[in-house]
């Protein structure tokens, strides 16, 4: 049976998340919106002080909710608070028992610190198989070469903390995708640089940065999962595991943006004396109360599919259908949803003076990382259809 039901403490924190979004999120999010690559120490030392931090390093339904409440605050400052992050989710979806412990334990004490993924490179974005960085092993090492853009908390893992990157790599080029492979670089590794940050449309409050690995040495065990290769690319199923983790979560965060944009319309149209008459027969609606029912169901629809994702998880049950499908739906309902809203206010949504302009450009992001939309919809028909990659791509 289907149980969305939270525990006491854990209905707690999601009000405590709410709190902080309102309270300390909210208040700064044009200020970071507008000055991007300022680091918001106040924020990040309080956050990483608060009994939250090790809530939101959890997975589960409780914890998505706390994603989704802190986005609802904004989604650049939530991205941007210190956490093992996508590096961390990598760790735990690959690693073995003394991995996460070894490399998850700095998360618990001394100062804010950041865990990154560095996935995509100049030349490869969703299809993760054409992976050119390469791991070879020296001795007791593996050295990494090769370039990683977008990304994500790379600057702040790297520069500004003793956090650590989990790298997709591939150990045989001619093995395809069973010869990639996922490894844990520790900040201040030599042969390990972050070269550059980007601007971005949205959330830029967090980074989003250029990693450049030349001749980078890290020792043996840091590769996540066994380094033999196989011939039905264990390794490579192991690393894109990650994803039935982090998929949800992203999903939580688009819901976040989209729940933000649907209660300031409420409240601008309270303002305005425009009431939403939910009690009316379809042919005796607005068409603004259409457009507003149509925006609550596109969300409560999403809201469902990711609760759904993160139960599995939660309660260790495969995920991978699910957890495409919850962020493809997220994905596009909170662009379609900020879209509207925009539209709705008029000028007013496409001015600076309220967050509406700034919801629609922090959705975007949610439709595209972690594996666009487009990708997601092609694992979902794959496993609806029983399709293998080869035969729908």
């Amino acid at each position: 049976m289907i149980d969305f039901e939270l525990l006491p403490t854990e209905k707690s924190t999601v009000e405590l998340a709410h709190e902080i979004a309102q309270n300390l999120f909210r208040p700064i999010s044009r200020y970071y919106d507008e000055h991007e690559h300022e680091d918001p120490w106040d924020l990040f030392d309080t956050m990483w002080n608060l009994r939250l931090k090790g809530s939101l390093t959890a997975v589960g339904i409780g914890a998505a909710l706390m994603v989704q409440e802190l986005c609802w605050g904004d989604a650049g400052l939530y991205s941007a608070i210190p956490t093992p992050g996508l590096g961390g989710a990598a760790v735990r979806a690959a690693g073995t028992p003394e991995q996460r412990r070894h490399f998850l334990a700095r998360f618990t004490n001394g100062k804010p610190k950041w865990g990154a993924m560095a996935m995509t490179e100049p030349g490869c974005g969703s299809d993760t198989a054409a992976i050119q960085a390469t791991a070879v092993r020296d001795g007791d090492y593996w050295v990494l070469n090769g370039e990683k853009i977008f990304v994500t908390m790379g600057h702040r893992a790297l520069d500004l903390s003793d956090g650590f990157i989990v790298v997709w790599a591939t150990v045989d080029k001619a093995a395809g995708r069973a010869g990639i492979k996922s490894f844990v670089v520790e900040a201040g590794t030599p042969g390990m640089k972050v070269e550059k940050l980007e601007k971005k449309l949205g959330i830029k409050a967090s980074d989003t940065a250029t990693v450049v690995f030349e001749n980078c040495r890290i020792p043996l065990n840091n590769i996540l999962g066994k380094a033999e290769i196989k011939t039905k690319a264990e390794g490579f199923k192991g690393a894109m595991a990650t994803f039935d983790i982090t998929r949800p979560v992203i999903a939580a965060q688009a819901l976040g943006v989209a729940r933000a944009a649907l209660d300031l319309l409420k409240e601008e149209l309270d303002k305005k004396g425009i009431e939403i008459r939910y009690d009316l027969a379809h042919n005796r609606q607005t068409a603004l109360e259409h457009d507003f029912m149509e925006m609550e169901s596109n969300w409560r629809a999403a809201h469902l599919l990711m609760l759904r994702a993160m139960w599995q998880l939660q309660g260790r049950t495969p995920n991978a259908l699910e957890a495409s499908m919850a962020k493809a739906k997220a994905g596009r309902a909170a662009t379609l949803i900020t879209q509207k809203a925009v539209e709705l206010m008029g000028p007013l949504g496409y001015s600076r003076k309220l967050l509406f302009e700034k919801f629609m450009r922090d959705a975007k992001i949610n439709d595209i990382f972690e594996g666009t939309g487009q990708i997601n919809m092609l694992i979902v028909a794959r496993r609806v259809l029983g399709f293998t990659r080869d035969q729908l791509k």
